[in-house]
C-alpha cells in the first residue's frame, strides 16, 4: 500500500495571532531565566518586560575615561586586517588618502616676506593589491609634523617621505591648494588692490620618480577678434555703431618644474602668464581704466586657440618649467556655451580622457 506524504499546511493569520497570544501568556507568568532558555527573542514579544539577554548600557559621556595601552591594543583595527578582509578585487589601488583638509600655512614670497594662508591639502599614498587598508589618521598627522615650516616644494618633499615610511607605501602625492594674493596698479589711475590667483602645489612620487608641479588658474579677458571686425565693418560700411562682445576668461596653466633651476615664484609664473596675455581682469577701476582696458582688449583681441598657443610661447622661453599643460575656457558672452583649448607638451600631462568636469572647474566667480 502506497503511502503519500501529507504537504505541511500554511498556517492562517488567525491561528498565527492565536499563537501570539499563548506565547504573550506564557512568556508573562514565566522567570525571565524560563524565557531566555526558550529563545531569547520571546522577552520581546512581552510589553514591558526587561530583556535579561541584553546588557545594561551606561548612556552617559564617560569624561573621565582615559585610554592606555592594554585597552588601545584591545581594540579592533579592521583597516590594518589581513587580505581575507579585502572587498572586491585584490588589486592596487594608485591613490588612497584625504582630501581637503585645511589649516593655515606659511609660504615665503618673492619679496623675502611671508604669508599665512588657509590651505586645502590632499595627502595620498598607494595601497598594494593585499593590504586591506591604511590608516587615514596618519595622512593629517605625518602633513602636521611640517605644519609650522615656511613651505616650500623641500618641505612637501620631506612630508612625501614621511607618508611613504609612516605608511608603508612605495607611491604618494600631496597637493596644497590656495588663494595667493599680489597687489596689482589699475592702468591709468595710479590705484591699487589685491587680485587673488587660485594656486597649486603637487609633489609626486611614482614608479621611484619624482615631480615638482605648480597650477595656476589666470583670469584675462578675451575680446572675440571676429566680432572685433564685423563690428567696425559695421561702422565703416553702415555707419552702425556695434560693439565687439568679450568675456571673462580662465586659463589653467600646469608645469612641472624642471630640477635644478632657480626658483620659479607663485609671483613669476603670474607675470608669465600676464606677459603672454595681457588683459587680466582688473581690481581697482575709474573711469580713466576702464577706458584704458577697453583699449588694451581692442589691442588683443584672442581666440581661445590663441591663448593656448601664446601661453605655450611663454611656458617655452622658461628653462625653469618642463612638461606643461594650458587649458583655456573661454566664457562666451554671444552663446550659450564656452570655446575651449587644451595644449600639452611632455608626457606627464598627456591623456587620451578628460575629466569630465575639467572645464566647468574653470568658472571663477566674484
Amino acid at each position: 500500500m502506497n503511502k503519500h506524504m501529507r504537504e505541511p499546511m500554511t498556517p492562517t493569520r488567525e491561528q498565527a495571532e492565536d499563537a501570539l497570544r499563548l506565547l504573550r501568556s506564557w512568556a508573562g507568568d514565566a522567570a525571565p531565566e524560563e524565557v531566555a532558555d526558550l529563545d531569547p527573542l520571546l522577552s520581546r514579544l512581552v510589553p514591558g518586560a526587561v530583556q535579561s539577554n541584553y546588557p545594561a548600557l551606561a548612556r552617559a559621556y564617560p569624561e573621565d575615561f582615559a585610554v592606555d595601552d592594554s585597552y588601545r591594543a584591545s581594540m579592533p583595527d579592521l583597516q590594518n586586517g589581513p587580505s581575507s578582509l579585502i572587498r572586491g578585487a585584490k588589486a592596487q589601488i594608485q591613490h588612497v588618502g584625504i582630501s581637503n583638509f585645511r589649516l593655515p600655512i606659511r609660504f615665503h614670497t618673492r619679496d623675502n616676506g611671508d604669508l599665512t594662508l588657509e590651505t586645502s591639502v590632499t595627502g595620498t599614498v598607494s595601497l598594494e593589491a593585499e593590504k586591506k587598508g591604511i590608516n587615514m589618521s596618519r595622512i593629517m598627522r605625518t602633513f602636521y609634523g611640517y605644519a609650522e615650516e615656511t613651505f616650500s616644494f623641500d618641505v612637501m618633499i620631506k612630508a612625501l617621505d614621511a607618508y611613504i615610511t609612516d605608511l608603508e607605501s612605495f607611491d604618494a602625492r600631496i597637493q596644497m591648494r590656495f588663494s595667493f594674493p599680489m597687489k596689482i596698479e589699475s592702468l591709468r589711475s595710479g590705484l591699487s588692490g589685491y587680485q587673488y590667483y587660485d594656486i597649486a602645489l603637487e609633489v609626486v612620487e611614482r614608479d621611484g620618480v619624482r615631480q615638482k608641479i605648480v597650477h595656476l588658474d589666470y583670469v584675462y579677458s578675451s575680446t572675440c577678434p571676429c566680432s572685433l571686425e564685423l563690428s567696425e565693418h559695421a561702422r565703416q560700411f553702415r555707419g552702425q555703431l556695434a560693439t565687439p562682445h568679450s568675456q571673462r576668461s580662465v586659463a589653467r596653466l600646469s608645469a612641472v618644474i624642471a630640477p635644478d633651476t632657480p626658483i620659479l615664484w607663485f609671483e613669476d609664473l603670474v607675470e608669465l602668464a600676464r606677459s603672454a596675455v595681457p588683459t587680466e581682469t582688473q581690481v581697482m577701476v575709474k573711469r580713466e581704466d576702464e577706458q584704458a582696458f577697453a583699449e588694451l582688449n581692442a589691442a588683443n583681441p584672442i581666440f581661445v586657440e590663441d591663448a593656448a598657443r601664446l601661453f605655450t610661447q611663454a611656458l617655452e622661453a622658461d628653462q625653469r618649467i618642463g612638461d606643461f599643460r594650458v587649458v583655456a575656457s573661454h566664457q562666451e558672452s554671444l552663446h550659450s556655451h564656452d570655446a575651449v583649448s587644451v595644449l600639452t607638451r611632455g608626457p606627464t600631462f598627456e591623456s587620451t580622457s578628460l575629466d569630465p568636469r575639467l572645464f566647468a572647474s574653470l568658472f571663477h566667480v566674484g
